[in-house]
């Protein structure tokens, strides 16, 4: 199923699968986050086989960033919790786009590193499903693209977050929920 996904007009986004959220013993562990890197890897081989891009969202802080009022620090510029776990990491060619906010879109060049590459659809996965995917998610709707979340490829803190983040996606965004 995932082969069917793919084409060049899509891109697959990897969103904030850093050491900071997928590690256990990190500053704020995902619950489940790193039971997705299967579905994930199979995701950007499925992507590559299909002429479709791979692109990397990642969260990435000033030590002194006003975000760490809500949240321990984490992902921060430069430190090794803000990279990419070695599974999944990025390829020669692959872009990185780091972000300082949830959404990937938000203060970035995420927009025109798509619209360069001819890209109209998304495949969102990553974490967390109702946060940085979900915001994600959001400002890509209004630009347009078209979404899809690949549900089995998502994670949340909660099931609960999940479970209701992936009703909104489907419902209010109208984002198409994909297995990969």
């Amino acid at each position: 199923m995932p082969d069917a996904i793919f084409d060049t007009n899509t891109s697959l986004l990897v969103i904030d699968m850093l050491n900071d959220f997928v590690r256990a013993d990190a500053p704020l562990p995902v619950p489940g986050a790193e039971a997705l890197v299967p579905a994930i890897q199979r995701g950007i081989q499925a992507a590559r086989k299909g002429g479709a891009g791979v692109v990397y969202l990642c969260d990435s802080h000033r030590p002194d960033d006003l975000e760490f009022r809500a949240w321990p620090p984490h992902a921060v510029r430069g430190a090794s919790g803000a990279q990419v776990v070695a599974e999944l990491a990025p390829q020669p060619g692959d872009p990185v786009v780091h972000k300082r906010r949830f959404s990937g879109f938000f203060g970035t060049e995420l927009d025109m590193v798509l619209r360069e590459r001819g890209i109209r659809r998304l495949v969102l996965t990553g974490v967390l499903t109702d946060i940085c995917v979900y915001h994600t998610a959001v400002d890509a709707t209004q630009l347009c693209y078209a979404v899809l979340v690949a549900r089995n490829a998502v994670a949340a803190a909660t099931t609960e977050d999940h479970q209701f983040a992936l009703k909104q996606l489907e419902r209010l965004l109208q984002a198409g929920l994909v297995e990969l």
